[in-house]
């Protein structure tokens, strides 16, 4: 899914890279947690890569060191490792849940249970297209955790208040964000029961353009969402936003993606799938600075972020047989971690 290029790198002199983001190394851990012995290969692998799920977790010293507290910090600073992590705190509902879990289960560095609290006592429960749920506006917010740990039917003490689990919390996400869509406020091209899916995401442009007698604000790569109180919406769609939710809602979702590839065909679809991201209400005569704009058509990518497109396959995946799902139920690190935050109830019942 991307997260090679996001780790920690040795102290000793200075990286053109400026940060390492915990949430890359993390979804790197939770994958070598599904993967418990290396895959051969015609040369040897990194020695993070090919070791075992448990030491890979204690190599990370350095990084899980600092989240000794309840708090956790988004970035490490790669062009001066002395400073650390940069104050920027990890607090309330987001995609990095994986991050507070693994620290929890952590073999050697575990983090305190009160982090957990910490992290669920700045939710947001909103109700939003009458679905009711834990607000975080970009879709990816609701997904990437879920791609590695199956949260159906499990519960924490918050969500044991509310009567529900977080995969029933993604799926009103999932409407909500579909419904918005129908709805459509703002009057994009396109937007309809079968088209929709805002989350972070590639764009077409930095720009104010005129759009239906306004100004309207356009973005290159940007935290898309959608709802009422985020500004961060410009017609631009990623095919991600449905592909991640086809677990949550299937009977919107797989319908989505199979209209993006019908109406679209090959402006949106290249060799490795659906491209990041399409605007169809883009259909601008100015320079782009991603992808390409096709008169009377939209604006479309010409990338595939490796950060979107694993959460197609692995969701697809755990639709179809839950094999992502299966193989972390068994990794005691996230079983470990999923006790202590307080979970309880479904598969994590069980022995192990």
């Amino acid at each position: 899914m991307g997260g090679a290029g996001l780790l920690p790198l040795p102290p000793a002199g200075r990286h053109r890279a400026p940060v390492a983001a915990l949430l890359g190394l993390a979804l790197l851990l939770a994958a070598a947690c599904g993967a418990p012995a290396p895959v051969p290969a015609p040369q040897p692998a990194p020695p993070a890569v090919a070791a075992a799920p448990g030491a890979v977790l204690q190599t990370e010293e350095a990084f899980l060191a600092e989240l000794e507290e309840r708090t956790f910090r988004w970035f490490w600073d790669l062009a001066h490792p002395e400073n650390g992590f940069i104050a920027a705190d990890w607090r309330g509902y987001n995609e990095a849940m994986i991050v507070v879990l693994l620290a929890l289960g952590s073999p050697t560095h575990p983090v305190a249970p009160e982090a957990w609290e910490e992290w669920t006592s700045r939710y947001r429960w909103v109700e939003q297209d009458d679905q009711a749920h834990v607000a975080f506006a970009p879709l990816f917010g609701h997904q990437y955790s879920h791609v590695w740990v199956d949260f159906r039917g499990i519960q924490d003490a918050f969500m044991r208040r509310r009567g529900i689990d977080y995969f029933e919390n993604s799926r009103r996400a999932t409407l909500a964000q579909r419904a918005w869509a129908v709805a459509n406020p703002r009057g994009w091209e396109g937007l309809g029961p079968d088209v929709w899916g805002v989350t972070a995401c590639d764009g077409p442009v930095n720009l104010v353009l005129p759009f239906r007698g306004e100004l309207r604000r356009f973005w290159t790569y940007a935290g898309r969402g959608a709802g009422p109180d985020h500004p961060v919406d410009d017609g631009t769609l990623a095919p991600t936003a449905a592909g991640g939710s086809v677990p949550f809602a299937p009977e919107v979702a797989i319908p989505a993606l199979m209209a993006m590839r019908e109406r679209w065909g090959d402006h949106l679809w290249g060799r490795y799938g659906f491209f990041d991201a399409f605007n169809p209400s883009f259909d601008f005569a100015v320079p782009v600075q991603h992808g390409r704009v096709v008169p009377g058509v939209g604006w479309f990518d010409t990338d595939y972020l490796g950060i979107d497109q694993g959460p197609i396959l692995a969701m697809i995946e755990n639709h179809r047989s839950g094999l992502v799902w299966r193989v972390l139920r068994r990794d005691p690190h996230l079983r470990r971690g999923l006790r202590r935050a307080g979970f309880t109830g479904g598969w994590l019942a069980g022995e192990g």
